[in-house]
């Protein structure tokens, strides 16, 4: 699991700078749709080992939040819903474990 969220921030982190470098914004969709898709498959095997939901139901919301990230035009408000979602899917990630 610290494996799986230090390479998801290294990831997505050179992601962005590339986005920054490149002026290319759909380089960071693509990388939101790859941490969607991750997190998606590390808090659904999360909760068939361990059955309890509420990491779940909050990893869900950060993943909607992140989702709609995709939809939004690129600024403000994609960076409002990313952060978001990654606060709640990290505070999900954390419950896991736990």
């Amino acid at each position: 699991c610290a494996v799986h969220c230090l390479l998801t921030i290294v990831i997505v982190s050179a992601l962005g700078v590339g986005g920054h470098f490149l002026l290319e914004e759909n380089i960071h969709r693509i990388g939101l749709l790859l941490a969607l898709i991750v997190a998606a498959v590390a808090i659904g095997w999360g909760l068939l080992r361990h059955g309890r939901m509420l990491p779940f139901a909050i990893a869900a919301g950060g993943l909607a939040l992140m989702a709609a990230a995709l939809v939004v035009p690129h600024g403000a408000n994609e960076f409002v819903l990313t952060l978001v979602g990654v606060v709640l899917v990290s505070l999900a990630h954390w419950l896991n474990l736990r």
